[in-house]
């Protein structure tokens, strides 16, 4: 077997990842039937409307994962995974029969709030399935591949199934992989972390009394603050934010502006920065034997500082698929490693706050540079604002260096 595909001889992972990819593909397929709606209610602003849709899914992500953290503790894991997929399912088939733009907005946040729930729960479940390093990095190869074919894949699934159903068929696709989702997961032993016992003395031992304040809805952001390597690790989602940015929001001003190619063509350019993320993936866990996570990521900072650099200069689409390719390269070295870092930064009971930490604070970043990239790239000019957000990448790499120390301890 070949060893990116080992950690699916376990049972247990094996439908944890088949409902992570059944997932990934229904929201992929939706996203496309999303714009159609959009612009069926607005036409011309659809733009608008998909761009604020966006900013509130980013918001979703960045409020919600730590207070579902803070309040998740004592709920057992699958009855909450199973619980979120449903919510997901039947909040996405609603959709089909929304007749104004807020009512988009609204859905929009509230399923998206249930990912950034799901998805930091499920992430830290995966550590406790594969304890083994080297079968938890191919996993996590796995779950990156498993991102980057869904960017692929499903904007073409979507375009061939609207040759048979129409967009609303679509909505209801997304809603029925959900709730195939929820049903491997149910089908799943799920592992629940065993909480620690009470401080002997302390008022509450031998009780389990839940307090709900403000320091347990920061716990995880406060640790994953207070290790050096996951501030490292922050500084790094930064420079993967201001790269990602500039290909998700700017490869079609390429493509359509500055060289007068079609559609096509822009498929190709965002597909050469998932070629670049894929191929990586595949050869992470090799990788990872050889290097330490802490030089695997910074080689992916500076490659993600070369690639905008580069950009800058681009005058051709050839020159543009050579420098998005980079830049896919560049991502998947910094984001893969991520699970690794975190799963060695705390207990068992712990991850499920550090991995929300991750989702919350990498969303963060991502909502400071979407809109740096479209507003400064239409003000300046694409050139200006790929020197921008190159030199920030720089700066954060930079801090990455200084945050994370060498050597780093292991746990």
């Amino acid at each position: 077997m070949p060893e990116l595909l080992r950690p699916l001889a376990n049972p247990v992972y094996r439908r944890l990842f088949s409902a992570q990819v059944v997932a990934l593909v229904g929201t992929g397929i939706s996203t496309v039937a999303l714009a159609l709606l959009a612009y069926e209610l607005a036409g011309d602003d659809a733009g608008s409307v998909l761009g604020i849709a966006l900013a509130l899914k980013m918001v979703a992500y960045v409020t919600v994962s730590p207070i579902v953290a803070a309040w998740a503790r004592d709920f057992p894991r699958r009855r909450l995974l199973v619980s979120l997929d449903v919510a997901r399912a039947g909040l996405v088939l609603l959709i089909p029969f929304v007749d104004s733009i807020w009512q988009i907005y609204v859905l929009v946040f509230l399923i998206n709030a249930c990912s950034a729930g799901f998805t930091p729960t499920f992430q830290a479940v995966i550590p406790d399935v594969l304890p083994d390093t080297e079968r938890y990095t191919e996993a996590l190869s796995l779950s990156r591949l498993a991102y980057d074919l869904e960017g692929l894949l499903s904007p073409a699934l979507a375009a061939a199934l609207l040759g048979l159903i129409s967009y609303s068929g679509l909505f209801a696709l997304n809603g029925v992989a959900f709730l195939v989702s929820a049903s491997l997961v149910l089908l799943t032993a799920v592992p629940q972390p065993t909480r620690r016992d009470p401080v002997p003395g302390h008022a509450a031992e031998g009780q389990r009394r839940v307090r709900r304040t403000l320091s347990d809805l920061t716990s995880g952001i406060r640790a994953y603050l207070a290790t050096p390597r996951l501030r490292g690790l922050l500084a790094l989602n930064f420079a993967a934010a201001a790269a990602s940015a500039m290909v998700i929001v700017n490869t079609v001003i390429f493509v359509r502006d500055s060289f007068g190619l079609g559609d096509t063509s822009v498929a190709w350019g965002l597909a050469a920065a998932g070629a670049g993320s894929m191929v990586v993936a595949l050869l992470m866990p090799r990788l990872l034997r050889r290097r330490s996570d802490r030089t695997v990521m910074l080689v992916g900072g500076t490659l993600l500082v070369a690639g905008l650099a580069a950009t800058s200069l681009v005058g051709a689409f050839a020159g543009l698929l050579a420098c998005w390719l980079l830049l896919g390269v560049g991502l998947s070295l910094v984001q893969t490693p991520a699970g690794r870092l975190i799963a060695r930064s705390g207990d068992p009971e712990d991850r499920p706050a550090l991995f929300a930490a991750q989702f919350s604070l990498s969303h963060a970043c991502w909502l400071v540079t979407y809109p740096l990239a479209g507003i400064a790239g239409a003000a300046l000019g694409l050139s200006s604002i790929a020197l921008i957000l190159a030199s920030l990448a720089a700066l954060a790499t930079a801090g990455a260096v200084r945050f994370w120390p060498a050597p780093s301890p292991e746990h």
